[in-house]
């Protein structure tokens, strides 16, 4: 057993009662982390894409099999069988995890089509779909109203969900109440997770910031995910939902350091971990700290998205879908989305 004095510093976040994720299924990253602690890994479409064109060296000879094998298949067809075959040997890398842990951990999420988001029916189907690659796969939808009734779908069909595409509390609650709903017939060992992208909330701050010339201090709007994480956070914790929260989008450093405590998951992409263990920043038990009022004051002043993401009744289900946050994300998933697309037509028509 490592001394604590041994342990790196993502170590020393696990020790504090933080499960640590990868964001990504690079099988190479992945790997790495599962080393270091790692229990859980993202992915989706786009992360599919990038780990197929970084390791284009194992993937492209895959892509190029399953073309041989699909003569008939369209792109679409090719790609999700391409993404289904990358989901199937990163979640072979935590199945061990699995395992050892009863199924409580080792999970690898796999997104629904992001076509999908208007439907709740199309999202269920497709998730039945994607949950069979393999035990230990638990299947990511769209904090919008569709999305959330899914979530309670598949919560009664037993399988595990990770809401994504989630930016306020509002969101997150609505996520935590749906899995609630469902969670009448699905076993106890069902523990789903509902997903706030932090750097996405302060990155649409931003954006607004420079768009409606907002007068707030700039550092100020590093605190505004964390913000909504936290209070999020308090909600769950009170009333006992049997979701976990986790932190997505990493930015900077705080998006780790103020996060860390028991009952938080925090997916943090490779590059970053591996700053952050090669950081002098130290990780505390954060998450119970408040943010400080002066910030929450300036961030309530200067921005009316700031309040519908911080307050619970800030957003109802239906706005889910059209807050700014949501729709710029909604339009870069399905852009990643059309960029595989495009490099598996590549492939075929080469």
């Amino acid at each position: 057993m490592s001394t604590i004095t041994n342990l790196s510093n993502i170590q020393r976040t696990i020790r504090l009662g933080t499960d640590f994720w990868n964001d990504s299924c690079a099988l190479d990253e992945l790997a790495e982390a599962v080393r270091e602690g790692a229990v859980g890994a993202t992915s989706n479409p786009v992360i599919v894409g990038q780990a197929v064109e970084s390791g284009h060296d194992v993937w492209f000879p895959v892509l190029d099999r399953l073309l041989d094998e699909m003569p008939q298949a369209t792109e679409t067809e090719v790609a999700w069988a391409l993404i289904e075959r990358v989901g199937r040997e990163a979640a072979a890398l935590l199945h061990p995890v699995y395992r050892d842990t009863g199924g409580k951990k080792g999970y690898l999420s796999m997104q629904v089509n992001p076509q999908f988001y208007r439907c709740a029916g199309r999202m269920v189907e497709h998730a039945v779909e994607l949950a069979s690659v393999a035990p230990n796969v638990a299947i990511k939808l769209p904090a919008t109203a569709p999305g959330i009734e899914a979530i309670t779908e598949l919560t009664r069909r037993g399988i595990r969900i990770n809401a994504t595409v989630c930016f306020t509390v509002a969101q997150a609650v609505a996520c935590a109440e749906a899995v609630e709903r469902g969670a009448t017939r699905a076993p106890d060992t069902l523990l789903p997770t509902v997903t706030i992208m932090i750097g996405r909330v302060d990155d649409h701050l931003q954006r607004l910031m420079a768009a409606d010339g907002v007068s707030v201090e700039p550092g100020h709007l590093h605190w505004a995910g964390i913000a909504v994480f936290k209070k999020a956070w308090q909600i769950f914790r009170s009333r006992g939902y049997r979701s976990t929260l986790l932190a997505a989008a990493y930015r900077h450093h705080l998006h780790w350091t103020e996060l860390v405590g028991e009952n938080v998951i925090e997916t943090i992409p490779y590059a970053w971990w591996r700053r952050f263990n090669a950081s002098a920043i130290r990780p505390r038990p954060s998450i119970e700290e408040p943010v400080r009022d002066e910030i929450l004051t300036a961030l309530n002043d200067g921005f009316v998205d700031f309040q519908r993401a911080f307050e619970e009744d800030g957003l109802q289900p239906e706005e889910f879908v059209r807050y700014g946050a949501t729709v710029h994300t909604l339009d870069q998933f399905l852009a990643g989305y059309f960029r595989l697309l495009e490099l598996v037509r590549r492939r075929m028509l080469r």
